[in-house]
């Protein structure tokens, strides 16, 4: 992609945000962000477009090799700086080196404390009576033993823990690279990597007490693990094991990520040409990936899985009900009809003072997801269009999959369910950057358009389905 290009793009992300940021502020004046919130907004965008643009264009040429080591050092480097740089804010912010609100991150520390002694008291049994009993289901149960574990080895500090984000988000950006480029082209691959580097959503959450990080890494390497199984097949049996195992992993996770990647082999497997691998091949494989799947669903695993689906069809208006009960005005409109097409924007910045503080804390990183959404959609035509789709068999399976199923749920606007699918999300983006022709222009401004209108509506929303103003 032409540096002209992509200063293009970066700049006018920068000028919607400024644009959209103080016409609200203007507009709704009496609730408008402080500017503490402002400053962690506009420090946000100007880091990401300002460093992803530095970033591909110092690197774009490197070699393969160097360019790997190259993302992973900065991304490990940045992600251990802001670390140790948020334990200090959240300490001065909250009293406890936790972020805002810190619900689930709390009840993670507290159980993984209690285990932990159990543990170190010799108590082995009652661990999984405990864990079973302190989570709601299989999903809840990964992470709290994860943490288990860590402070049954190195004491119940929250640093530790921290830092093995940081250092499993580093390589995540990694295997970002390699997935892109094993199916894509270089450009791409690289353009990918780069924003993952730099990506506030991918940084942020390594200084959270959340699940989160583990979990796009665990995903992130399967998808990539995988598709290195099928493209290479030296070692496949040790491949297979090693994908099954992340597989599984996740279920601990998110059950809903599991299932999903489950679904995108099989695509991956079906959509795959003969001269890559054979049908005898292909049938080996389903049938392990079939077996494989058949003991998943007569465990526990099993029953998370059918009960995940229920729980997607009842609660699919989830978000009406919470905003009726609440007596808000519009709550009609946050049915999933009305929010599912717009799944890959969702959620839309927040910049007004009703939020709460995690929410204020990320309005720049929501924007930048809003602002990358139209160029992962329009990836698929572009995709199309270059006939290219069967690259994306196995990154867009799993992305667009993932981005329905939460457009039916009833977390369609919480920004933390949908990161699952940001790894594929960055990628599709980079493809559709990295292809872009002059005719697509009228579309992007379109969408530009369209974006600031929509952040706006949403913020008087928010504020009139509240009764603050009319």
């Amino acid at each position: 992609m032409p540096d002209k290009l992509q200063r293009h793009f970066n700049t006018i992300g920068i000028g919607l945000y400024a644009l959209a940021l103080i016409i609200v502020s203007i507009a709704f004046h009496d609730y408008a962000l402080r500017v503490h919130w402002i400053i962690w907004g506009v420090a946000t965008v100007l880091w990401f477009f300002l460093m992803t643009y530095l970033g591909y264009k110092k690197s774009k040429h490197d070699p393969s090799k160097t360019f790997i080591r190259k993302v992973f050092w900065t991304a490990l480097a940045i992600r251990v700086v802001y670390v140790l740089g948020i334990i200090f804010y959240y300490s001065m912010q909250t009293g406890i080196p936790i972020e805002y609100r810190a619900a689930d991150s709390l009840n993670y520390h507290e159980t993984a404390t209690y285990l932990s002694q159990l543990a170190r008291e010799g108590y082995f049994n009652a661990i999984f009576q405990q864990l079973d009993a302190r989570t709601v289901g299989f999903s809840d149960q990964g992470y709290s033993l994860y943490l288990t574990i860590l402070y049954s080895i190195f004491g119940n500090n929250t640093i530790l823990p921290r830092l093995l984000k940081a250092l499993m988000s580093a390589y995540m950006c990694v295997a970002i690279y390699k997935l892109s480029a094993r199916n894509l082209d270089e450009r791409t691959a690289k353009l990918a990597a780069i924003f993952a580097v730099f990506l506030p959503q991918f940084i942020h959450y390594n200084g959270t007490y959340m699940k989160e990080t583990e979990m796009l890494f665990l995903a992130t390497l399967a998808l990539e693990r995988f598709d290195d199984l099928i493209h290479n097949r030296k070692h496949w049996i040790g491949k297979l094991i090693f994908v099954t195992l992340l597989t599984a992993l996740t279920f601990g996770f998110r059950t809903v990520i599991g299932m999903i990647l489950i679904g995108s082999y099989i695509v991956m497997i079906l959509f795959t040409e003969k001269k890559e691998l054979s049908t005898k091949a292909k049938i080996i494989t389903l049938s392990v990936i079939t077996a494989i799947t058949i003991i998943f669903l007569i465990t526990p695993i099993g029953k998370e899985m059918v009960f995940t689906i229920k729980l997607n069809f009842k609660e699919s208006n989830y978000l009406v009900v919470k905003y009726n009960a609440k007596g808000m005005r519009y709550a009609d409109y946050a049915s999933y009809k009305t929010m599912a097409p717009g799944v890959f924007v969702l959620p839309l910045t927040n910049l007004v003072e009703v939020a709460n503080e995690n929410q204020k804390m990320m309005n720049g990183t929501y924007f930048i997801k809003n602002y990358l959404a139209f160029f992962a959609m329009w990836c698929i035509i572009a995709a199309f269009r270059d006939k290219k789709w069967k690259s994306f068999r196995l990154i867009g399976s799993y992305t667009i999959a993932y981005a329905l199923i939460i457009a039916f749920s009833f977390a369609v606007n919480s920004e933390r369910y949908h990161l699952p699918a940001l790894p594929g999300i960055i990628i599709m983006a980079a493809f559709a950057m990295t292809h872009f022709r002059k005719k697509d222009f009228a579309y992007y401004y379109a969408f530009d358009g369209l974006l600031l209108v929509a952040i706006i509506a949403w913020n008087y929303l928010k504020l009139s389905g509240r009764g603050l103003i009319f």
